[in-house]
C-alpha cells in the first residue's frame, strides 16, 4: 500500500498526520532532529560532516524533510556579496514528534514556532555556529579515523541544566584519541568580548568544582594568534587546567596539535587534544552528572553502524 501523500501546507499536528510523518523518516533523521533541537542551528556542510559524506544526498534528504515541515531554514545576509550556507533549525512537525517520543510536550522541550526568526536575527547565531564547528569537526575525524571517538557533546542548554549558574560553558566534550581520553568545557571566542571578561569567567569554573569536587579543563578556542597571546599573559594562575589554541582546520582541527596547556614551558610544542592530560599528571577527572549527552552523540550505536553506502544513497 503507497505511503499517505504529505501535504505541502503545514500540516495537521494530530496523531494520524504525526504517524503519516513519522513513518516516512529514518534512524538518521530522528538523530538530526535531536542535534537540531539540543544544538540550536546546524548548517548544510555541518550536517554533512555528521550525517553524510557527499553534498548531494544531503541536500536531498534535508529537502524532504523540509517539505515534511520536520525542519525548517534561513539563510544569512552576507555584507559582501556571495552566498551564505543553508541554516537549519527544528521545525514545528520535527518538535511535535520528539515530544511524543520523550512522552512530553512541545513547550517543555523548549521549542517555540517562531525559534528559526528569533535565531536568525540574534546577534549569537555566528558565536553558536562557530561552538558547532568545533564539534561536528571533531565528529567527522572520528567517523574516518579508527582509534578516535566523540564520546560526550553538551550544548550551553544542557549544560546549564546540570550545573545552573555555577558556570556557563559553551559547551561540554568528551574526546578519545588511541587510548587517551579527555573530558573539557569550550569557551569559543569571537572577540567580541573584552579579555578581561574571558579571563574572569574562571572564577565560576573554580567554584563549580569546589561544588562538584571535579575539576574538568577550560579550553579556549580564539580566533588570532595575537588574542591568544593577550589572553595568556592576563592570566597569571590558576587553579583550574587551562589550554589555548587558534581555531584551525587544519592537522585534525581541534583534535590536532594546537593546544598549548597553562602555564607551558619555554619553547613547549603544542598537543593534540587528547594527550593534554600528560600536562596535568595530578589530575584525575570525574564525570558531571546529569542527562545524557546529546541523544548521547557518540555513543549512538544506530550513527555508527551507518555504512559509507547508506550515507551516499540518502
Amino acid at each position: 500500500m503507497p505511503a499517505a501523500r504529505i501535504p505541502l501546507g503545514l500540516p495537521r499536528f494530530d496523531a494520524t498526520a504525526m504517524a503519516t510523518i513519522a513513518a516516512r523518516l529514518t534512524p538518521r533523521d530522528f538523530q538530526i532532529l535531536e542535534h537540531l533541537l539540543h544544538h540550536r542551528v546546524l548548517t548544510t556542510h555541518q550536517l554533512q560532516r555528521l550525517f553524510f559524506t557527499k553534498p548531494q544526498p544531503t541536500r536531498r534528504r534535508l529537502g524532504i524533510l523540509h517539505k515534511l515541515h520536520t525542519i525548517t531554514r534561513y539563510r544569512p545576509w552576507t555584507p559582501y556579496g556571495g552566498s551564505a550556507p543553508c541554516h537549519w533549525v527544528l521545525g514545528r512537525a520535527g518538535a511535535e514528534l520528539l515530544a511524543l517520543r520523550s512522552h512530553t510536550t512541545v513547550k517543555e522541550l523548549g521549542y517555540h514556532p517562531d525559534l528559526a526568526m528569533s535565531i536568525s536575527v540574534s546577534d549569537k547565531s555566528g558565536h553558536q555556529i562557530g561552538v558547532n564547528d568545533f564539534f561536528t569537526d571533531l565528529r567527522h575525524l572520528a567517523r574516518h579515523t579508527p582509534g578516535t571517538r566523540l564520546r560526550a557533546w553538551l550544548s550551553e542548554k544542557q549544560c546549564a541544566t546540570i550545573w545552573g549558574g555555577l558556570a556557563r560553558p559553551d559547551a561540554f566534550g568528551c574526546w578519545s584519541e588511541n587510548g587517551r581520553q579527555i573530558d573539557f568545557f569550550l569557551e569559543h571566542d569571537t572577540g567580541s568580548m573584552t579579555l578581561a571578561k574571558v579571563a574572569d569567567k574562571l572564577a565560576t569554573y573554580a567554584d563549580l568544582a569546589e561544588v562538584t569536587q571535579i575539576t574538568t579543563p577550560v579550553l579556549f578556542w580564539l580566533p588570532s594568534r595575537k588574542r591568544e597571546t593577550n589572553l595568556r599573559a592576563l592570566i597569571n594562575s590558576t587553579d583550574i587546567p587551562i589550554a589555548t589554541a587558534v581555531q584551525t582546520e587544519l592537522d585534525d582541527g581541534p583534535a590536532g596539535p594546537c593546544w598549548l596547556p597553562l602555564p607551558s614551558q619555554t619553547g613547549q610544542a603544542r598537543m593534540r587534544l587528547a594527550e593534554l592530560l600528560k600536562a596535568w599528571p595530578r589530575l584525575v577527572q570525574g564525570r558531571p552528572q546529569g542527562p545524557a549527552t546529546a541523544a548521547n552523540d557518540p555513543d549512538d550505536d544506530s550513527l555508527e553502524s551507518l555504512s559509507p553506502q547508506q550515507d551516499q544513497s540518502r
